[in-house]
C-alpha cells in the first residue's frame, strides 16, 4: 500500500488568531503570527484499488491576493488539481473510491471528474450545495463500530477506516489507514497547522464547537497511544511528515517555520474568493454591487463564514 499527496498549492499562510482562536477568541493571539500554508488531498493505493481522499479545488478556482489583514491564504497555484493527480501516474477512471472529509469545495472541487469511482460521504453532509447532482454518492451510517476510541466507524477495505469525526462540518470525517505498523491519520480541517494539534487549540471554522473539541481530544488521545503520521490538508507539515513518516510526538513539537509573506506583489482582479470554501464572489454576477459595498453582516452563500474570510482574487 502507497499513500501519496496531490499538491496543488503552496505558499499560503494561516495566522495564530485563525488557527487558535476557535475556543479562546482572536483577541487572545498574534496575527502577526503566520503559520505556513499549502493545499494538497491525498491518493492511497492499495496495489488493488485506487482511493482519493479529497478531490481538491474546482479547475478554474481563481487565486487569491491577500493583504496585511488577510487571516488566512489558501496559496499560490502549483497547478490545478486534476493536473497533480495525473502527474502521479493515474488516470481518473482508475480511481474506485473517494473518502470525502467534508463538504467544503476545496475538498469536493473535482469530485464529478472520476466517472467510475463511488463516493463515500457521512450521510449528515448530504445535503449540502457541494453535492448536489451527484449520482455516484453512497452514504455512510458508521456501522461497523468503534475503532479504537473512535465509537462511530465505516470499514472501507482491509487497513482503511473512515471515521465520524463532527465539528468543523455537521458532517465532517477523517480517514485512517494502517500499513507497516503505522498509521496514516488523513483528515479535512481537524486543525489547519500542527501547532495547533501540539497546542490543543481548535480554528475559528466550525458547525458545532463541542463536537469539535471532542473530535479534537479523540484525535490527540489516538496519536498519544497509536504511532500515527498525521496528514493535514492545509499546510506543508501534511505532505512533510508523509514523506518522512513522521510519527507525531505531541510532547516534542516539530520545530514551527513561519511564513514570511511579500504583500507587494499580490494583484487584485475586483473578484473576492472564500478562503474556507472557495465560493468566488463576482460583482458582475451580483448586480454590479461591489464586495467592499456588502453590509458588514454579510456571510458567504456557501459556508456562512463573516467578510474577513474573504480575500481579493
Amino acid at each position: 500500500m502507497e499513500i501519496k499527496a496531490v499538491k496543488f498549492r503552496k505558499n499560503g499562510f494561516y495566522t495564530q488568531p485563525f488557527a487558535f482562536g476557535g475556543e479562546d477568541g482572536t483577541g487572545k493571539f498574534d496575527k502577526n503570527i503566520r503559520y505556513r500554508g499549502s493545499l494538497q488531498n491525498y491518493l492511497i493505493d492499495t496495489g488493488n484499488e485506487v482511493i482519493l481522499v479529497d478531490t481538491g479545488l474546482p479547475t478554474g478556482t481563481p487565486e487569491e491576493a491577500p493583504n496585511e489583514d488577510s487571516v488566512l491564504y489558501t496559496g499560490k497555484d502549483i497547478c490545478s488539481y486534476m493536473d497533480a493527480f495525473k502527474a502521479l501516474g493515474y488516470k481518473p477512471e482508475q480511481v474506485t473510491k473517494i473518502l470525502l472529509t467534508h463538504k467544503h469545495a476545496d475538498h469536493s472541487g473535482e469530485l464529478r471528474s472520476f466517472p467510475n469511482a463511488k463516493i463515500y460521504v457521512n450521510k449528515d453532509e448530504l445535503s449540502a450545495a457541494e453535492l448536489q447532482g451527484i449520482n455516484n454518492i453512497v452514504p455512510v451510517s458508521f456501522t461497523d463500530g468503534a475503532y479504537y476510541n473512535f465509537p462511530e466507524t465505516q470499514k472501507i477495505t482491509e487497513g482503511i477506516r473512515f471515521i465520524k469525526a463532527k465539528g468543523h462540518t455537521n458532517g465532517n470525517s477523517i480517514v485512517i489507514v494502517e500499513n507497516e505498523g503505522l498509521f496514516y491519520l488523513i483528515h479535512g480541517d481537524v486543525t489547519y497547522v500542527d501547532e495547533a494539534l501540539y497546542e490543543n487549540k481548535l480554528s475559528v471554522v466550525f458547525d458545532d464547537l463541542a463536537a469539535a473539541r471532542q473530535t479534537l481530544d479523540r484525535v490527540r488521545e489516538f496519536i498519544r497511544n497509536q504511532p500515527t503520521v498525521y496528514c493535514s490538508t492545509h499546510t506543508p507539515q501534511g505532505y512533510e511528515n508523509l514523506e518522512a513518516k513522521r510519527v507525531m510526538d505531541l510532547d516534542n513539537p516539530v520545530p514551527t517555520v513561519f511564513e514570511e509573506f511579500d504583500f507587494s506583489k499580490q494583484e487584485a482582479t475586483g473578484k473576492y474568493v472564500c478562503s474556507i470554501c472557495g465560493y468566488v464572489y463576482d460583482p458582475t454576477e451580483h448586480d454590479g454591487v461591489a464586495f467592499e459595498d456588502l453590509p458588514d453582516d454579510w456571510r458567504c452563500p456557501r459556508c456562512k463564514q463573516p467578510k474577513e474570510k474573504f480575500n481579493k482574487a
